[in-house]
């Protein structure tokens, strides 16, 4: 296990493709995306020709190749972390190499830091060397942990267009690369179950205990609440599949798409996890343990403790340990302030600088992704330009290389993606148009449409041009979640790391509203969009927003209790105060 108390989360295609390359050796833990294979065989050529290790390509169309080339990359990130740290194992304990980089980003409270510091003060001679010595076993990597997108699971044909079989549909295939790969670290499910998908596992022997007990590859659940977490976590559970960690996500003040809870707030949904995760082990391990059973299974497990981790707006260190102390939660994702940190994540320097002058009113909540779910976004991207250049021209759209959001048949037997320039002149001739209207046009129909970007291309091109592969001019886009409205600047891993470890200055302005403060706000906000969309003779929505009102209402009362306790550190309660007086009111007048 990681001896640090946070992770860097998936962060589109490409941002965090190779984060571990960059970092696992310091014992950090991120999550790859393996949803573009294109992406990732572009990446690990460059990587094995970069590195001098064989690369073979997989072309594709060859059999199963997105299977085989989500292996192979899986399979090099394998082997290189191994060698980088065997190699900082060998390095001495001196100041500036990355063996003792390795442990002082550690956490200050960490057994292995502690160690470390009485090395520190051993006297050199033959003691100290065995001492020394000694530390190596606690230098551990972190884990590269793969993501899959539950939903995003399109199904494929071959090069003669006959429609291959279910294990090869995008979400399928990935899976069974990563399952077939050497990597011994965790499956990030997010977006909600797929059941052919959760099935799929039962044929992947790494994901069960072997005869010692020990699990290879662990399923980490990407959850909204508490009922998620148990419903989801008990059908894997009849599969014999043990939860390795229930990771919560704020729906809204995060990045990339956002998942709206039905009002229920991040405060409240911990405090139910706090409260309610020691009935864990009673839900689910007679499930598991009558799995093994029925199939003659050796079943050397036992009650075990499943981690809970947040992530989803963090920004100070205060926060965190709210998180950690109060909430109880084992540990926290910090996504988007890693964009600014070119040691830890692809991004080419363009969209980076974008980043870092971005302002609150810069950073918004776009109707960009194709799959039609609220999508977090930058004003001014080079994926926002390149849109516009196309409508203005004549062609909006996009020429859709990928295809991994063509979901729509409304206008076409095959599926279409609604960013692509073939669906989007499908549909303004059926919106009565014989020509592309410009962009002012003020149908707010043809608007809906023009927001659409090919996001799932433009997401992987910042990882290209920052490693060389693609024009510096490539269109890129990019998807933070508010929160990164309050970092200024590019940082160093070390500035970033001791930020959330509370080790010196603060990075963020000590005005920055509370985490919890920006969420209430925009649900808030979220509610009074949805209001105003409303038809005024939709009874079941009426109800429904009512509902959301009432568990607003819930979470408004619960940062107003959470506002008048200690704060912890650098956190912000007066805007946690503040918010729950002034949203509270707002809500009292809808």
């Amino acid at each position: 296990m990681s001896p640090h108390t946070f992770h860097i989360p998936v962060m589109g295609t490409g941002f965090t493709l190779d984060t571990p390359l960059r970092v696992a050796r310091f014992g950090i833990s991120s999550v790859m995306s393996i949803v573009d294979d294109v992406l990732v065989e572009r990446v690990r050529r460059h990587y094995a020709e970069k590195l001098g290790r064989p690369y073979e390509p997989i072309p594709a169309l060859s059999p199963d190749a997105r299977a085989r080339r989500i292996t192979a990359w899986c399979d090099l990130v394998h082997e290189v972390v191994a060698r980088q740290v065997a190699e900082l194992r060998a390095q001495p304990l001196t100041p500036g190499t990355e063996k003792a980089k390795y442990f002082e980003l550690l956490p200050d409270d960490a057994p292995a830091k502690r160690a470390w510091r009485e090395v520190l003060s051993v006297p050199g001679g033959a003691a100290r060397t065995r001492a020394e010595a000694a530390l190596d076993d606690l230098i551990v990597a972190g884990s590269a942990d793969v993501n899959i997108m539950t939903k995003l699971d399109r199904a494929r044909a071959d090069r003669d267009g006959r429609p291959l079989g279910p294990e090869h549909s995008d979400a399928k295939a990935a899976l069974r690369g990563f399952a077939a790969s050497r990597l011994e670290s965790s499956l990030v499910l997010s977006a909600g179950m797929n059941p052919t998908l959760f099935g799929l596992l039962e044929g992947c022997p790494d994901f069960y205990r072997d005869a010692g007990g020990r699990i290879r590859k662990g399923v980490i659940l990407k959850v909204s609440d508490f009922r998620s977490a148990l419903v989801q976590g008990k059908f894997l559970a009849k599969k014999g599949i043990e939860i390795r960690e229930f990771r919560i996500e704020s729906g809204l003040n995060c990045g990339g798409h956002a998942f709206a809870t039905e009002g229920e707030l991040l405060g409240p949904i911990l405090e139910e996890f706090r409260d309610r995760r020691a009935s864990f082990p009673e839900a689910f391990e007679p499930l598991v343990r009558r799995y093994y059973d029925a199939r003659g299974m050796p079943y050397a497990g036992g009650p075990r403790r499943i981690r809970v981790t947040v992530q989803g707006g963090i920004g100070t260190h205060g926060e965190e340990r709210r998180l950690r102390e109060h909430y109880g939660v084992d540990g926290t994702g910090w996504a988007s302030p890693f964009l600014l940190v070119p040691e830890a994540t692809a991004l080419d320097d363009a969209t980076r600088a974008l980043l870092a002058r971005a302002t609150e009113a810069d950073l918004y909540l776009s109707d960009a992704s194709p799959l039609g779910v609220p999508f977090n976004n930058v004003r001014g991207s080079s994926s926002e330009l390149e849109t516009d250049r196309n409508i203005a021209r004549g062609a909006p759209g996009s020429s859709c290389p990928n295809g991994y959001l063509a979901a729509s048949t409304e206008l076409s037997e095959g599926p279409l993606c609604t960013a692509s320039r073939e669906y989007q002149s499908a549909k303004l001739r059926a919106l009565g148009y014989d020509a592309p209207p410009p962009r002012d046009c003020p149908d707010p129909r043809v608007q809906s449409l023009y927001a659409k970007a090919c996001i799932c291309h433009h997401l992987g091109n910042g990882a290209l041009v920052d490693l060389g592969l693609a024009r510096p001019d490539a269109p890129v886009a990019v998807c933070p979640g508010p929160n990164l409205a309050y970092f200024g600047r590019t940082y160093t891993l070390r500035a970033m790391v001791d930020h959330i470890y509370g080790r010196g200055e603060s990075l963020v302005p000590a005005s920055r509203p509370h985490m919890l403060a920006k969420e209430l706000a925009m649900y808030v906000e979220h509610l009074a969009r949805r209001r105003a969309e409303l038809a005024p003779d939709d009874a079941r929505g009426r109800a429904r927003l009512d509902g959301f009102r009432e568990a607003l209402q819930a979470g408004v009362a619960h940062c107003r209790a959470l506002g008048e306790t200690a704060a912890l550190g650098d956190e912000n309660l007066a805007s946690l105060a503040e918010a729950a007086r002034v949203q509270g009111q707002r809500l009292a007048q809808m």
